[in-house]
């Protein structure tokens, strides 16, 4: 099971190379691995019918004794025939859906296989807190299925309203398990259950989790998010919100039914609501007029009824309820399929367009009857057998005098009316010749036939429900086990005197007089309401009121954001400052740690270096010209790597240096885009008061630097860190090893925080898209020739070395071409050119020698860094894409990668993330060599910091020059020279 899992976390990697390959067949091999999962799964079936659960699990979190445990029992394994099973089959469904498609196919067939594996880890996990990971990956997972048409506007909305409903609901669920699991003091579901713990808390925990459950499944007043999301291609309505992720909650319901059901807070939950369900989506079927969404909201009144049968909690309904679960996943996610078909034959879902489609497309006609019938209940489909056994429990419940068994009984009665009414509603609608307004058959609309492959997916599906029908008394030893696991009654009811069992025939019963006057009253709601539009019945609608909590969270925001910020940076930095000095100074004033040994100076360089950096310091305060100012802050900043340096610290002396020579470019581009001078535009008030709280600032950020370090009791880890660097990180270098081997995720952390960062300021400096790419040679201008050989300076200007004149002089920087004269420097072109290669080659070695001696990752990535700067200052931005022909986010992005990879690989060796393996060998002329798994960490780091450089070149550098020239054009009119 944890194989296979792999597989489905793998294989979507390759698809979207696959997909560009070979098309839309590619899904024939992505639908390889549900069908190496159902086929597994169905082994594993005997062993499952025999009593056995098999049981994997690897130790994921020792500390918090989180496992990734795989644990398949009767509904286990029921749930993941269903998902692999309905996913193999809408895979080999896309490869004919998206015929000769194939923008965004490919990501598409990449997420949805995901999500197929993220459902079947979600039905396997014995682990509470895994299954939630599970949970709200495939929330985000939808999201993007959902949105997958997202230059519709539409779609945009529909995907996010899924994604924020079912996410809000996954929260509130997780608040639910931690206070179950800290309660049964384990997250092993299968522990919990047998255990079923009681009282207050574990009360208030079955109400958190049944708001994740119920959101996901699209109950309300949760109900809404499912009709809107059918803004999806057909393949995720079928597979998605018929047969996989809409289960998820239904699946979690029944899972705790058995142990919970008769908590004073279960019944009222999920019956009242899941019987309000039935009925609203039921009546709102019967309103609407297009294909799908008559089965959208027929799908939000079946997993009513599922919620209903299923978390009632005895034992015959929960028979009953789990054929229900698989009927319904047969003909709805057949149903769906089927509008598929007809809305790719004929571009229109619309029931007003289709007229006569049944005589000409039979087959594709007579077996969504077959669904439709397992839908309504209807001899012999899986689906009557599932309501007359759903009936006959509940009526059983009624009988024994408990009121949520009479609310169940009439709520499937009057439910199972409207099924029958919106199902014989979809057959006329999709299959029937309609007439016009005088009583004449309309003309029939023509039908052009589909590939048999498109056909083929809901044809199975369908027939597999009167198969499954036929077939119920051998499906009833299959289901009892899990029934098995329920009272036969809930409290205060008598055991009924046999326990139930499923068949085809029962006899005259009460259930099927009432199947049957459903079907009869179906009709005739149906004959009441085909034209004729029912009318609402509230003057508003769920997405009404969603719409409203958004557009009150918004209007909340702005007065927030209004009464908060003034729009004064000064205000922010000083309300800032002012806490924190009445905060901490509060607390130096209160504690009694005030002892400490302090030491004039240690080397005395600091004597020289610290007044020097205070002049600097005060000279700063003093400048009127921005540059000035920068230049000197800078001055303190080398101060720190004279400071380090002295002190036995070259390896942070580097990386301060590096650090202070790309803030002062960054500095120099951003202050070519503002005034000056200081106080130009706005002047500088109250200085004495911004001068006193600077002072103050500093006063206490000195004590409590002095009170902290004089404060400590126990020996100070970093006495310890050498020869932690060298047992744990196989290194001599303390701050290399200490960035990521003993703290790694701080590392982990920090690029993220890089990453947000370069994003950021692209983001503000592109105003209409993010055209990073810009600088490159793919930009040049027309007459420039985008040929990828070496561009050479010719008598004829600038053309691919080879071509004619290409022996003659070379241009020393090709970008150079494009400077202006005036600010052209041939000098400093010829030293760029000489410098670069040498300095990218010395980056390489503070990257590889890092590990023990000074360097690593992120000092040789400012050093690349400042080889880019060079390039760019000397030949602009155009030299600028020929130093770094890529675009910064993919350094970015591989960098992660590469650095999350090195904290994951580890974990399927059984070791902790961000684990180091050492390896050593005696080579051939290299001789003794060492290499630490480390160091690909440190490669990711490398990658990240260049991307960080690169992308703020491009962004304050050359999108600012690009504008730069675009004003200066515009300012000369269409006769001026660029």
């Amino acid at each position: 099971m944890l194989v296979l899992l792999g597989v489905f976390a793998a294989l979507p990697v390759l698809l979207p190379w696959l997909v560009g390959r070979i098309g839309a067949r590619a899904f024939y091999i992505a639908a390889l691995a549900p069908i190496a999962a159902f086929a597994y799964t169905a082994a594993l079936g005997p062993t499952v019918l025999a009593g056995a659960v098999p049981f994997e699990t690897f130790e994921w979190i020792p500390a918090l004794g989180i496992n990734l445990s795989m644990r398949m029992d009767t509904l286990s394994w029921v749930m993941a025939l269903i998902v692999t099973g309905v996913g193999a089959l809408v895979m080999v469904y896309c490869r004919f859906y998206f015929r000769d498609k194939v923008e965004g196919v490919g990501q598409f067939s990449a997420v949805l296989l995901a999500f197929a594996g993220a459902m079947y880890g979600l039905v396997l996990t014995d682990d509470l807190v895994v299954l939630v990971m599970f949970w709200e990956l495939t929330s985000v997972l939808s999201y993007l299925l959902i949105g997958y048409y997202h230059r519709r506007a539409g779609s945009r909305r529909a995907a996010l309203q899924a994604l924020l409903v079912t996410t809000l609901g996954g929260l509130v669920m997780l608040i639910g398990v931690v206070l179950l699991v800290v309660d049964a003091g384990t997250s092993s579901l299968s522990t919990i259950l047998a255990e079923a713990p009681t009282g207050a808390v574990v009360d208030a925990a079955l109400v958190l989790i049944l708001v994740g459950a119920l959101s996901k499944s699209a109950i309300f007043p949760f109900h809404f998010w499912l009709p809107g999301a059918m803004a999806a291609p057909t393949p995720v309505s079928a597979y998605l919100h018929a047969a996989a992720m809409v289960k998820a909650g239904i699946y979690l319901i029944a899972r705790f039914a058995p142990y919970y059901a008769d908590s004073p807070v279960w019944r009222p939950i999920v019956i009242g609501l899941g019987a309000f369900t039935l009925l609203l989506g039921g009546f709102q079927a019967l309103r609407e007029t297009d294909l799908k969404r008559i089965l959208a909201f027929g799908t939000v009144s079946q997993l009513g009824l599922l919620t209903v049968v299923l978390g009632y909690g005895t034992r015959d309904a929960a028979l009953a309820g789990l054929a229900l679960l698989i009927s319904h996943a047969l003909f709805k996610s057949a149903l769906f399929l089927v509008v598929g078909i007809v809305d790719r034959q004929l571009s229109t879902r619309d029931i007003g367009e289709l007229s006569g489609v049944g005589r000409q497309a039979p087959v594709l006609a007579t077996f969504s009857m077959l669904a439709v019938a397992s839908m309504a209940g209807v001899i012999p489909t899986i689906g009557f057998v599932a309501k007359e056994g759903a009936l006959t429990a509940l009526l059983h419940e009624a009988a024994g005098g408990a009121p949520w068994g009479i609310v169940a009984v009439v709520a499937i009665a009057l439910g199972s009316v409207l099924t029958a009414g919106y199902g014989i509603r979809f057959i006329w609608g999709a299959f029937w010749t309609k007439k016009d307004a005088d009583g004449a058959a309309r003309p029939a609309t023509e039908w052009p036939d589909p590939p048999f492959g498109f056909v083929a997916a809901p044809v199975l599906l369908a027939g597999l429900g009167v198969v499954a029908g036929l077939a119920a008394s051998a499906l009833d030893p299959v289901l009892a086990p899990y029934a098995d696991t329920a009272p036969l009654a809930s409290a205060g009811v008598a055991a009924p005197e046999h326990v139930a069992h499923l068949a085809l025939w029962h006899g005259f019963e009460p259930a099927l007089w009432i199947s049957l006057a459903s079907l009869v009253l179906g009709a005739v709601v149906f004959w009441l309401t085909a034209r004729r539009t029912v009318k609402r019945m509230l003057p508003f609608t769920a997405s009404d009121a969603y719409n409203l909590a958004l557009r009150g969270i918004a209007r909340l925001s702005v007065i927030t954001t209004t009464l908060t910020q003034r729009g004064s940076l000064p205000v922010y930095v000083g309300t800032i400052f002012v806490v924190f000095v009445a905060a901490e100074g509060t607390a130096l004033l209160a504690g009694d740690t005030w002892r400490a040994e302090l030491a004039a100076f240690h080397t005395p360089v600091q004597l020289v270096v610290a007044p020097l950096m205070i002049a600097a310091a005060l000279i700063a305060v003093r400048a009127r010209k921005r540059y000035t100012g920068v230049v000197l802050v800078s001055v303190t900043g080398l101060g720190m790597v004279v400071l380090f340096a002295t002190s036995g610290a070259p390896d942070l002396a580097l990386t301060q240096i590096l650090v202070e020579t790309v803030t002062l470019v960054a500095f120099a581009l951003v202050l070519r885009r503002i005034p000056a001078r200081l106080g130009e535009h706005n002047a500088s008030v109250w200085p004495v008061a911004r001068a006193v709280l600077a002072g103050a600032v500093g006063l206490t950020m000195a004590l409590v630097a002095i009170v902290a370090t004089a404060a400590r009791e126990a020996v100070p880890i970093g006495d310890s860190f050498a020869e932690l660097a060298y047992d744990l990180g196989h290194g001599r270098n303390v701050v290399n090893v200490a960035l990521v081997d003993l703290r790694g995720w701080d590392t982990m952390g920090e690029l993220s925080v890089l990453i947000l960062a370069a994003t950021g300021v692209a983001s503000l400096v592109f105003v209409t898209h993010r055209a990073d790419t810009l600088s490159s040679l793919s930009s040049l201008p027309a007459s420039l020739p985008r040929d990828r050989r070496p561009l050479v300076e010719t008598a004829d200007g600038i053309r691919p070395r080879g071509e004619a004149g290409g022996s003659r002089r070379m241009a020393w920087l090709v970008g150079g071409q494009r400077v202006l004269p005036e600010n052209r420097s041939i000098v400093l072109e010829v030293i760029v050119r000489i410098l670069f290669h040498t300095i990218i080659v010395v980056s390489l070695y503070l990257l590889f020698a890092g590990h023990n001696l000074p360097g690593g990752g992120f000092a040789g990535g400012l050093v690349a860094g400042m080889a880019l700067v060079m390039r760019y200052i000397a030949g602009g931005r155009y030299e600028l894409g020929a130093a770094a022909p890529t675009d910064a986010g993919r350094l970015l992005g591989a960098g992660m990668s590469l650095a999350v990879a090195t904290a994951v690989v580890p974990i399927f060796f059984g070791a902790a993330p961000l684990t180091s393996a050492f390896f050593e060998a005696e080579l051939p002329v290299l001789g003794h060599v060492e290499f630490v798994t480390s160091t690909l960490f440190d490669i990711g780091v490398y990658l990240v910091v260049i991307g960080l450089v690169l992308d703020v070149l491009r962004s304050l550098g050359a999108e600012v020059d690009r504008q730069a020239q675009e004003t200066l054009r515009q300012a000369q009119g269409p006769g001026g020279v660029s």
